[in-house]
């Protein structure tokens, strides 16, 4: 028996799930130590994803605690092959309200195009069930109020996974800071690098718009922006920012409507041949006929409009100011961070994309005032994202799981991540600071509020 499973037996005994506790899905017998019944789980959203992170590995690794009762996405030949890849009997449906009404989940997970999360969300909610949603949890502060509301209106619960807090490398800063290692925390310098792999991926997709992403700040950077929240243990106050497109879209020596048809393949280093990768050719090119969305897009395509560089000055609520940058056409895939305090500083350096051969730990370097330095080494996690992914998805899943650690994320926690984001994308259209209280009904505290999901 794996440690995972041994722990969701033992942990059955309390009768609860980590979705929402007043359910009575788990026996409180001792004679079975068995789950009376499964957890009925729909998906909306059956992209890479969803079929990937939430679909097949939920599927084999929690397979006595859960069942998939529906998946639904508006691709008819994408949700179709998503059964057949997750492995599951359930029907598909192209019908959102129709598989929520027949299948009647107990608990949603939402994964589709980061603008249309609210919509889920509220009416899943509406609909009985609770709510796991992939980060962001939406792309504007309006629909992030419906959100807020649409969680006090209907008692059901809204789960958001941010596996970065999941990392080992990343708890162990949480610890340091913690511990007072550096004395008073006062001002953090983050810097974050996409590589011209990564980062150029999200110019070929539906991420290029600001409309249907939100932007980067938004899409990409909450995951950042809610470590600084979890790390500084403070709400974020006020965001100025700055932030340009210099490298994608526009500013590119040619284009083409994607890489498939582009006659400058030979010229472009960005060229991105779909049709060697047989699951992104039979998920995403044979089902084109559908809804027409090219996951090959051209990078350099006009209509471009997200920032490919950005940059931002965050106060939180307890004093602590950050310096936070995001530059998308790196040549290595990783970021910086120093936590400044009155007694020391705190320094990491990860490059995610190449890491040193051979090494297989990150490294932190704990400077204190007046003394030496010391290396602190954490084993690579065995997971994806630092080894967050399973973490993260064991804490959702089996019952009882303990957090220790404050990393359960509700829908402050994913409003709090998206509003710097938020903030940062008006400020730049301001050219002023912009006070996080401003947009939503949320009031930032000092000390930041802790509610296990």
């Amino acid at each position: 028996m794996s440690r995972r499973h041994f722990l969701a037996l033992s942990g059955a005994m309390a009768g609860t799930t980590l979705i929402n506790p007043s359910s009575p899905i788990y026996a409180s017998t001792a004679e079975t130590l068995q789950p009376a019944k499964k957890t009925r789980i729909a998906m909306v959203g059956t992209g890479v994803r969803g079929t990937g992170m939430w679909g097949r590995s939920v599927v084999q690794s929690y397979p006595n605690y859960i069942e998939f009762v529906g998946l639904c996405d508006i691709n008819p030949g994408r949700v179709v092959l998503a059964k057949e890849t997750m492995g599951v009997s359930c029907p598909t449906f192209t019908d959102f309200e129709k598989m929520m009404k027949e299948a009647k989940p107990e608990v949603l997970i939402v994964t589709t195009v980061d603008n249309t999360h609210d919509q889920f969300i509220i009416r899943g909610m509406e609909l009985g069930a609770d709510i796991i949603v992939e980060k962001p949890m939406t792309t504007d502060e309006k629909k992030m109020q419906a959100i807020i509301d649409a969680e006090k209106r209907t008692g059901k619960k809204c789960r958001v996974t941010f596996n970065y807090r999941y990392s080992p490398h990343r708890v162990k800063m949480w610890e340091l800071l913690r511990a007072g290692e550096i004395g008073e925390l006062t001002s953090v310098d983050f810097h974050w690098y996409l590589d011209t792999s990564h980062g150029a991926d999200y110019f070929r997709r539906w991420h290029r718009l600001v409309e249907k992403s939100g932007s980067l700040w938004v899409h990409k950077a909450s995951h950042h922006f809610d470590l600084l929240n979890w790390w500084i243990d403070s709400d974020p106050e006020s965001v100025y920012a700055l932030g340009e497109l210099n490298f994608y879209g526009k500013n590119g020596p040619f284009r083409a409507v994607n890489c498939r048809t582009c006659p400058h393949t030979s010229q472009c280093s960005f060229y991105f041949d779909i049709m060697k990768n047989e699951n992104m050719k039979r998920l995403y090119v044979d089902n084109e006929k559908y809804d027409g969305y090219l996951r090959d897009g051209c990078v350099f395509k006009n209509d471009v409009d997200i920032y490919d560089k950005m940059a931002a000055t965050i106060r939180y609520k307890n004093g602590v100011q950050v310096a936070y940058s995001l530059t998308t056409y790196s040549p290595y895939e990783g970021y910086r961070i120093a936590f400044n305090g009155t007694k020391g500083r705190i320094d990491a350096w990860i490059e995610e994309s190449r890491p040193t051969k051979d090494v297989n730990f990150d490294e932190i370097v704990l400077f204190k005032n007046f003394s030496k330095r010391q290396y602190i080494q954490i084993p690579h996690g065995t997971s994806g994202h630092g080894g967050g992914d399973a973490l993260l998805k064991d804490q959702i899943f089996v019952p009882n799981t303990e957090d220790p650690y404050k990393q359960a994320a509700g829908i402050r926690d994913g409003a709090l991540a998206c509003l710097v984001g938020i903030a940062a994308r008006k400020s730049i259209a301001a050219g002023a600071p912009v006070m996080i209280e401003s947009l939503t009904s949320i009031k930032p505290q000092a000390k930041k509020e802790y509610k296990r999901v």
